[in-house]
């Protein structure tokens, strides 16, 4: 059974950092892209920040300079630190794991930025 458990939510004032961590089981960690999706009410659900099982990252241009993702694979885990975090910041985040456009999800974290 896949599971993906999001941690490190929580609630921050702008310019704050916050670490979110995502812990992975049942997949073959290390071959898939991890990524974070956040969503913000009523609005649609967006990439955030994807990384390849060779470390190539991708960034929502929004983010670019703020927010940092990296991977454990020995911990079968994925991080997403976010630093200068600003009110549009404020969203549920998923973890995403994908390998051959097989999709698994976390259940979501709440992070929301105070201004």
């Amino acid at each position: 059974q896949v599971q993906l458990v999001e941690s490190g939510g929580d609630l921050v004032q702008a310019g704050g950092s916050l670490r979110l961590s995502c812990g992975a089981s049942g997949i073959m960690f290390s071959l898939n892209t991890m990524a974070w999706y956040r969503q913000a009410p009523g609005k649609q659900r967006e990439l955030v920040a994807s990384i390849t099982s060779y470390d190539h990252t991708n960034y929502l241009d929004s983010v670019k300079g703020r927010f940092t993702i990296s991977r454990d694979n020995a911990k079968s885990t994925v991080y997403l630190q976010m630093n200068s975090l600003k009110s549009e910041d404020t969203a549920v985040y998923y973890c995403n794991a994908n390998l051959f456009g097989v999709h698994y999800w976390g259940q979501g974290t709440q992070v929301t930025v105070s201004s």
